[in-house]
């Protein structure tokens, strides 16, 4: 079982990078992590860092969007 989920979190992990750079969704990445962290610590590491950064983005999207519609 733990090969299977180290080969499954590191097969979404990449193809999440493959279109992370081209046009697509980071969603794989996070799962891929997700799947690793059981594992491997530094994943679980990553995985917060990356967890950190979409909160931040998605706080400045929603000021964003919600100060172009008081305008």
């Amino acid at each position: 079982m733990k090969y299977i989920r180290l080969t499954l979190g590191g097969l979404l992990f990449a193809t999440g990078i493959i279109f992370t750079i081209l046009p697509g969704s980071i969603l794989l990445v996070v799962g891929g992590l997700m799947l690793l962290s059981y594992d491997w610590p530094r994943a679980r590491q990553w995985l917060k860092f990356n967890q950190n950064l979409m909160t931040k983005g998605a706080r400045k999207l929603d000021r964003f969007l919600l100060l172009r519609k008081l305008r």
